[in-house]
């Protein structure tokens, strides 16, 4: 009976596994999160397998693709780390580590906290500060000396022991959004979300309905929520993006941030929605 009722569980889980399009190379199901799979929508996956940085790829400002400089990005402990100690000076060498596939409908959900003292040469606004980018564009398609992707940026802050600093924060490098039905062209959007003071570690969910609403979850509430993410054609790099006259962005990479404060990654968990 008992090796009957395994066979008969691993057939279901091929078949959900097939349903939901998994290649044998994809990541592997996890356990689900918040309850969020009650509406039908795909199961969750890890995306860093815990070991290695395998799936993911560098681009570090001043360096090919692919070019992990200094060793910016590392595994350690089970997680994804950002490291500086082998830096003389930050000297605007911004980082972002890309996951291979894009991503139109999905949820992602991120623990995050950051650590240690900031590199020398980083500027101000930087510290405890990094995040990540979604819907960007082909890192390929980057410039060498770019700092950011054009792409739009769930920021993630760290308190400073006095003050509010919500985290949550939404940022548009290239990109506009909507919010409130008008278009938002300043670069940042404050989030109604919480400082977290510390090395503490911070869970964010990021739920992405393609070109339409996207909203940051942290602690169980959004904290920030706007749609129609779209190429900003005032902006260089944005401009070379638009396609004839569409504006509004419906699928990119996503990517972690390195913006020259030490921060470990230690989930990167990924659920398919229905468009």
């Amino acid at each position: 009976m008992f090796r009957l009722t395994l066979v008969a569980l691993s057939a279901l889980t091929v078949a959900a596994l097939a349903s939901v399009g998994y290649a044998d190379d994809k990541p592997k199901p996890t356990a689900s999160i918040d309850g969020a799979e009650a509406d039908g929508d795909g199961q969750w996956t890890q995306l860093f397998d815990g070991k290695t940085l395998t799936g993911w790829t560098p681009k570090i400002t001043g360096f090919e693709l692919g070019d992990n400089a200094h060793d910016t990005f590392r595994v350690a402990d089970g997680k994804i780390t950002v490291n500086y100690d082998k830096y003389d000076d930050f000297k605007g060498q911004f980082g972002h580590l890309f996951y291979k596939d894009k991503l139109s409908h999905y949820r992602l959900r991120i623990e995050y906290r950051f650590v240690g003292d900031q590199c020398k040469g980083g500027p101000g606004w930087a510290t405890r500060n990094s995040g990540l980018m979604l819907h960007c564009q082909d890192p390929k398609s980057m410039r060498k000396d770019q700092e950011f992707p054009v792409s739009i940026e769930a920021q993630f802050l760290g308190g400073l022991g006095k003050g509010d600093r919500p985290t949550g924060s939404m940022c548009s490098p290239g990109t506009n959004v909507v919010i409130g039905g008008k278009l938002y062209t300043p670069h940042i959007a404050q989030s109604k979300g919480k400082t977290y003071d510390g090395d503490q570690w911070v869970t964010i969910t990021l739920e992405v309905h393609g070109g339409g609403v996207v909203k940051h979850i942290v602690g169980g509430k959004t904290v920030m929520e706007y749609e129609q993410p779209q190429y900003d054609p005032k902006d260089a790099d944005g401009k070379k993006l638009i396609v004839g006259d569409k504006l509004v962005i419906g699928e990119g990479y996503i990517a972690l941030q390195a913006e020259s404060h030490p921060c470990e990654f230690r989930k990167v968990e990924l659920q398919i929605l229905k468009p």
